[in-house]
């Protein structure tokens, strides 16, 4: 690498199938020391009978032409399943971008191999928010940076990419949206009616005998005229959520953190603020997406590589089954039988010699 003059301290890497960010980290290290192979390809001559073909500039322009494609999932993947602060109101934004970032690179001659696949998964898992929980879209007009205005433009947006064939026009496609804004409000309506039940009954249960109060009011008939007249703004908690999505969304900031913002509006929206934080402290993803696919390493190992696909798959879920059983899937009496019976061990161990045998027979 000196003689190259490569300032990278990276080595190269190995692709690993069941890890998302693999393949952008593989062509990244190579394209890092890429000096390195042209250099060495002129220095040693076993080097290209070694590899078969010396990776040329040409092969290196597409490596990074293949990572700024790869980047943004690479990013995507790190930002969803963080798991450290709250990025659950980012989830439509979030999917919209990768929908934009597939979509501009549809037509391009370079990766029309690969991308009418991914749109084809894009579409199955996020095409239609019929199929998207609610939840992602109530936090999103619990976003003071979005609310309903960035709403729409979201189901608008969905409509658009679910209509390939052209069937919706562009009012009809505009009224649906408005239509489903409407509705996601109007559930949002009935899961804040629920805090504020629950609100009163909590404040009532713990309400004490009142102390008398004297009221220095009562003879001010100038102020209890202005009190009784409804023009000043109205306080009561059944309007709270309406008064919230009402206000104009609050300017773009870079720095701004959703739950400090929820933490210093909680006086003027103390319900609404307690629903936010609950929904906020959802997660994108129920586990970190890189966890959930390395748990192939703990089932395919290097002395088990020749498992197929079908056991794989049992050994997998019978896990996971295993995990979230609260009760046991056998007896142990039963088992202590087992093991004590010699009359199935000797059964045993001849269908295993068997087995055997007939191998055996097939391969020769």
């Amino acid at each position: 690498m000196n003689d190259a003059a490569v300032e990278s301290q990276r080595f190269l890497c190995g692709e690993t199938p069941t890890r998302w960010n693999s393949t952008f980290e593989l062509l990244k290290s190579a394209y890092d020391v890429k000096d390195t192979f042209l250099e060495y390809s002129h220095q040693d001559p076993m080097f290209q009978k070694t590899m078969g073909r010396v990776p040329s500039h040409s092969d290196f322009e597409m490596i990074k032409k293949m990572m700024e494609f790869l980047e943004k999932f690479k990013k995507k993947t790190e930002k969803v399943s963080c798991s450290t602060k709250p990025i659950f109101h980012t989830y439509t934004r979030e999917i919209l971008d990768i929908e934009q970032h597939l979509r501009k690179h549809e037509t391009n001659l370079d990766f029309m191999f690969m991308v009418p696949d991914m749109k084809d998964k894009y579409d199955k898992y996020w095409g239609d928010y019929d199929t998207i929980s609610d939840y992602v879209f109530f936090v999103t007009l619990l976003d003071p940076q979005c609310k309903s205005k960035f709403m729409k433009v979201v189901l608008t947006q969905m409509l658009k990419v679910k209509n390939k064939d052209k069937k919706m026009s562009a009012d009809e496609i505009e009224s649906k949206a408005r239509a489903k804004v409407i509705d996601i409000k109007c559930k949002l309506d009935k899961f804040f009616k629920t805090y504020l039940e629950r609100s009163n009954m909590t404040s009532s249960s713990q309400q004490e005998t009142p102390e008398e109060v004297v009221n220095f009011d009562d003879e001010n008939d100038f102020f209890g005229s202005y009190m009784t007249s409804g023009s000043f703004p109205s306080t009561s908690s059944e309007s709270q959520l309406q008064r919230y999505l009402n206000e104009d969304p609050i300017g773009f900031d870079k720095g701004y953190d959703i739950l400090t913002w929820w933490k210093n509006n909680a006086v003027r929206f103390p319900i609404v603020a307690r629903m936010a934080r609950d929904i906020l402290g959802m997660q994108i993803s129920t586990v970190a997406s890189e966890s959930t696919f390395s748990n192939g390493r703990r089932v395919i190992t290097d002395y088990r590589t020749n498992l197929s696909v079908v056991i794989v798959e049992a050994l997998i879920c019978t896990q996971d089954w295993l995990r979230k059983s609260s009760l046991p899937i056998y007896d142990y009496d039963e088992v202590h039988d087992v093991l004590a019976d010699d009359d199935l061990a000797i059964d045993i161990v001849d269908a295993i010699h068997n087995l055997k045998l007939t191998g055996k027979r097939s391969g020769n």
